[in-house]
C-alpha cells in the first residue's frame, strides 16, 4: 500500500469514527451513506495544488474586465471543466470607470505645497525582503470605483469615520461640510455611504485615508515586516451607494446581457445609485500632512486617530485641497464562470459562488476562496468519478466585478431569478483565507446547518473546525457590535455553542438572499490581515503572514464542500426556522424598546403576535423534521420549507431602495456592510417616522403570517 493510500484510509477510518459518535444529522433519515461520501470527498482537496492555485490567480494585476481577468476566468473553467462540470463563461455588458488621472494637491494659508498625490503604494525592497510584485507597470492608480469625475478645490473638514452620527456631531459643533473636501478614515460603515452622506450635506469631494490605529503599527508590524498596512499602502474600493441596490449602476432588477439595448438602461447620471462628487482613497503617508496642518476646534472624544499629533476638524483656510479626477466611463465585459453538476431534481438548485476579480492581485480578498473553491471542486469531481450523483443540481460560480458593486453575482442572479425562486441554498465565500480563525454568517434558519458542517472538519490546530472556531469565541466573546438591537444578535447559540454573525452586504450573498430570498451562508477564516484592498494584498503576503503552509485553504475547501454536498443530498432541507423564529421575536422586542426610547408611538401588538406565531410554526415543523420516517417523497414538505422564506420578502421593497425585498436582514442604509435586522421598522424609528414605521410593521406582520401559514399547513 502507498503512503497515499494509507494516509487516505487512516483519514477515512478517522473521519467515519467521528461520524459515528454523532448518529443523527438534520435532514437526513439516515446519514450513514453521506458520511462515506463525505470522508472520500474530504480526502481529496489539496493544500499544496490550493497554493498552485493562489500562485497562478495572483501572478497579476486583475482589474475587472481587463484581460488578465479573463485570463483567471479561462484559468477557473478549465479546472471546472476537468472536475467535469457543465462549464461555461458567461458574459454582460457593464457600466464601469478606469481611472484617467488622479492628482490630489494639499496647500497651507500661504500657498505652501502639503503634499502631492497619490503616492505610489512602495516599501523598501531591502528591509525584511520587500515586496516583489509591488513595481508591475500594469497596477492601476489607487481610485473608488463608482467615484465621479471632478476638479474642485476646496477647504477640508475632518469628520472621523464619516459615520451619520459623525457628520451630525459635526452639525452639533457646528461645522458644515458644505462646499468643503471631507477627509474621512475608513472603517465603521461601508465607504460608498461615507461618500452618500457627504454628497447629501453638500460637499464638494471626499477623501478616504487609512488611519494607522485601524489596520497600521498602531496594530503591530507593518509589512514586510509585519501583516499591518505600510505607510504607503492605500485600501481601494466602489464608492457605489450599496444599500440602494447592487450590480450595474444603469440596471437594477434586470441582467446586464451583452444584447441588452441601451434604450432598457438608465443614462440620466442622477438616476444612478453612484455618487455625482469625486472620491478617492489615500494612504496615510499622504493624509497625515492634511491632517497635521488643519486648525480648527480639536476633535471629539474618539476621533483621535493614531498618527503622531492632535487631530482638529479644520474648515478654515488653513489646508486646501485641490482634486482633479478623470474617470474613463464606458460599458465593459466582464466574465462569471458558471459550471454546473446536473441533479436528479434541477429546479431545486444549490449555488456555491466566489469572486475572482481583485483591485490589484487580490491574495487574501478573494483569490484565497478562489483557490479554496477550485479544490472543492477537485474533491467534489473526484466523487462524480466513482458514480456519485447529487439529488439536487450543484452550480458553481466564479463571479466577476464584485468589487465594483457586486455586479458579476447580481446580474447573474437578475438573470436567473425565476429560477432562483426554487433555489434552496447560496454559499459564499469571499476571503476564504487571512489567517487561523473560522468565521460565518448566515440566514437563522441556516445557522445550525454550519455548526454541523465545521463538526466533521478537522482543524490544522487540532480537533475539529467548531472545536477551534468555539474556542476562539470563548477566548474573546465580545462580537464586533454587541448587543446593538438595530444590527442584532445571534439569540439562537448559547455560550457553549459558536455564535454566527447576519447577513449584511458588502459580498456576493447579497442578491440571492436580499433580493431573491434564497437562504444563504457565507464563511471565511481571519486574521491580522491589514493590507485590504492594497497593492500589499499579494502571494508574498499570504505565504508570510495568513498561511504558509496552505492548510488552511484546504480546510475551507472542505467545509465549502460540506456545505455544497449536504444540501444537495438531504433528505429534507435543513432549514431550522425554530431557530429563525427566536431571532425574530427578539427583533421586535428589542424595535419595541427602541420606539419606546426614541418616543416613537406605534402599535407592536400584531407584529408581536405575528412573530410569536411564526416561532411556534417553527417548533412543529422543526418536531416533523427531526422524526423522518421513509415516505414516498419529501418534495411537498421541502417546498414549504423553501417558500417560507420567500414569504419574507415583499414586493413593494424597502423605503427609498425598492431593490431590497427582504424584510428580516438588510445592509443599512447608513452602514452598507453591517445588516440591519427587520430594516423598514427599524430605520423608520431612526427617522423617527411613525406612519412609515408602522406601515413597515404591518408589512412585517404581513410576511410573518404569510410564512407561519405555509410551515403550519406542512405539519397537518
Amino acid at each position: 500500500m502507498t503512503p497515499r493510500r494509507l494516509a487516505h484510509l487512516l483519514f477515512i477510518l478517522s473521519t467515519t469514527s467521528a461520524l459515528a459518535q454523532t448518529p443523527t444529522v438534520f435532514g437526513y433519515a439516515n446519514f450513514s451513506q453521506q458520511a462515506k461520501w463525505d470522508a472520500d470527498f474530504m480526502a481529496i482537496p489539496s493544500a499544496k495544488l490550493a497554493g498552485e492555485h493562489l500562485k497562478t490567480l495572483t501572478a497579476e494585476p486583475h482589474w475587472a474586465s481587463s484581460p488578465e481577468d479573463y485570463k483567471t476566468a479561462q484559468y477557473v473553467a478549465e479546472k471546472f471543466k476537468a472536475a467535469g462540470l457543465q462549464t461555461e463563461i458567461v458574459p454582460f455588458r457593464v457600466w464601469l470607470n478606469k481611472p484617467v488621472k488622479i492628482e490630489i494637491t494639499a496647500s497651507d494659508a500661504s500657498g505652501h505645497q502639503l503634499m502631492s498625490g497619490p503616492t505610489p503604494e512602495h516599501v523598501d525592497p531591502k528591509a525584511y525582503g520587500g515586496d516583489p510584485y509591488q513595481d508591475d507597470k500594469r497596477i492601476l492608480p489607487a481610485f473608488n470605483g463608482s467615484s465621479a469625475s471632478g476638479d474642485v478645490t476646496a477647504q477640508v473638514v475632518y469628520a472621523n469615520y464619516g459615520t451619520l452620527a459623525d457628520f451630525d456631531q459635526l452639525d452639533k459643533l457646528g461645522i458644515s461640510v458644505k462646499d468643503k473636501i471631507v477627509l474621512v478614515r475608513y472603517g465603521g460603515n461601508f465607504r460608498g455611504v461615507k461618500v452618500y452622506i457627504a454628497q447629501q450635506r453638500g460637499a464638494k469631494g471626499v477623501l478616504i485615508y487609512s488611519d494607522p490605529a485601524d489596520d497600521g503599527y498602531a496594530k503591530g508590524d507593518m509589512y514586510p515586516r509585519g501583516p499591518y498596512r505600510p505607510a504607503s499602502g492605500v485600501q481601494r474600493g466602489s464608492v457605489q451607494f450599496l444599500p440602494i441596490h447592487s450590480g450595474d449602476p444603469t440596471t437594477p432588477g434586470i441582467a446586464s446581457t451583452l444584447d441588452l439595448p441601451d434604450s432598457k438602461r438608465i443614462t440620466d447620471p442622477s438616476q444612478l445609485n453612484q455618487p455625482s462628487i469625486p472620491s478617492n482613497p489615500l494612504s496615510y503617508l499622504d493624509a497625515s500632512p492634511i491632517l497635521e496642518h488643519l486648525d480648527g476646534p480639536t476633535v471629539p472624544h474618539g476621533w483621535q486617530g493614531a498618527l503622531p499629533f492632535t487631530y482638529h476638524l479644520g474648515g478654515t483656510a488653513a489646508v486646501t485641497v485641490h482634486m482633479n479626477l478623470v474617470q474613463d466611463y464606458q460599458y465593459r465585459t466582464i466574465w462569471d464562470v458558471i459550471g454546473k453538476i446536473p441533479g436528479d431534481d434541477d429546479t431545486s438548485w444549490v449555488v456555491a459562488g466566489n469572486h475572482r476579480d481583485a483591485w490589484v492581485y487580490g491574495a487574501v480578498d478573494p483569490n484565497s476562496g478562489t483557490a479554496a473553491m477550485l479544490e472543492t471542486v477537485h474533491g467534489i469531481g473526484d466523487l462524480l468519478k466513482k458514480g456519485w450523483k447529487p439529488k439536487r443540481s450543484i452550480l458553481f460560480a466564479s463571479w466577476d466585478a464584485e468589487e465594483e458593486g457586486l455586479i458579476g453575482s447580481t446580474e447573474w442572479a437578475e438573470l436567473h431569478a425565476p429560477e432562483l425562486a426554487h433555489a434552496v441554498a447560496y454559499f459564499n465565500t469571499d476571503v476564504g483565507v487571512a489567517g487561523p480563525n473560522f468565521s460565518a454568517s448566515a440566514v437563522p434558519s441556516l445557522k445550525q446547518f454550519i455548526r454541523e458542517v465545521t463538526t466533521e472538519v478537522p482543524s490544522p490546530k487540532g480537533g475539529t473546525v467548531y472545536d477551534q472556531w468555539l474556542n476562539d469565541q470563548h477566548a474573546d466573546r465580545a462580537a464586533a457590535h454587541g448587543d446593538n438591537p438595530l444590527f442584532g444578535h445571534d439569540q439562537s447559540a448559547s455560550d457553549a455553542e459558536v455564535h454566527i454573525g447576519t447577513l449584511g452586504s458588502g459580498s456576493d450573498f447579497t442578491p440571492f438572499i436580499q433580493h431573491l430570498g434564497v437562504p444563504s451562508t457565507d464563511i471565511g477564516s481571519d486574521g491580522p490581515y491589514g493590507v485590504y484592498h492594497s497593492v500589499f494584498d499579494n502571494y508574498n503576503w499570504f505565504i508570510k503572514f495568513a498561511d504558509p503552509t496552505f492548510v488552511y485553504e484546504q480546510q475551507q475547501a472542505r467545509v465549502f464542500g460540506l456545505e455544497v454536498l449536504h444540501m444537495a443530498d438531504t433528505d429534507v432541507l435543513p432549514y431550522d426556522y425554530r431557530l429563525y423564529g427566536t431571532e425574530v421575536v427578539h427583533y421586535i422586542d428589542a424595535a419595541q424598546k427602541r420606539a419606546t426610547s426614541e418616543k416613537v408611538t406605534l402599535d407592536f401588538t400584531a407584529a408581536n403576535a405575528a412573530a410569536k406565531r411564526f416561532a411556534a410554526a417553527g417548533e412543529a415543523i422543526h418536531k416533523l423534521q427531526t422524526n423522518l420516517t421513509t415516505p414516498t417523497s419529501y418534495t411537498p414538505l421541502n417546498a414549504s420549507l423553501r417558500n417560507a422564506e420567500t414569504a419574507l420578502l415583499s414586493d413593494a421593497g424597502l423605503p427609498h431602495r425598492s431593490w431590497y425585498r427582504h424584510l428580516i436582514y438588510a445592509p443599512g442604509e447608513y452602514t452598507g456592510y453591517a445588516a440591519v435586522v427587520i430594516p423598514g421598522v427599524n430605520e423608520g424609528i431612526d427617522a423617527h417616522d411613525a406612519p412609515r414605521t408602522q406601515t413597515q410593521l404591518t408589512a412585517l406582520t404581513t410576511a410573518l403570517n404569510n410564512a407561519s401559514a405555509i410551515l403550519e399547513a406542512a405539519t397537518k
